[in-house]
């Protein structure tokens, strides 16, 4: 087991084969995991970019686009027949 010590700055030098056998060169950040009596340290994984043509075919939707004014429309009657539903059912 390796040891290493806090600097007056609170920075801890990993030692060099700790280094490479993780392959972690000099920037790589580190993720700091608090346990009860100890901490880990573990490479923190970069959050893929995803980009609109990547997800926008699992919508499922083929048919023609529809204007803002057709969605509000939608959007206005779905409104309308949750509100009569609650009715109904007494919820409101």
């Amino acid at each position: 087991m390796e040891t290493t010590r806090l600097s007056n700055n609170g920075q801890v030098k990993l030692p060099k084969s700790i280094r490479e056998q993780y392959h972690w060169p000099a920037g790589t950040e580190l993720e700091i995991e608090e346990c009860p009596d100890s901490i880990v340290l573990r490479p923190k994984k970069p959050v893929p970019t995803t980009l609109l043509s990547d997800v926008v075919g699992c919508a499922g939707y083929r048919g023609p686009a529809n204007s803002l004014d057709d969605m509000d429309e939608a959007i206005a009657w779905g409104v309308s027949e949750s509100h009569a539903r609650s009715r109904y059912t007494g919820l409101i």
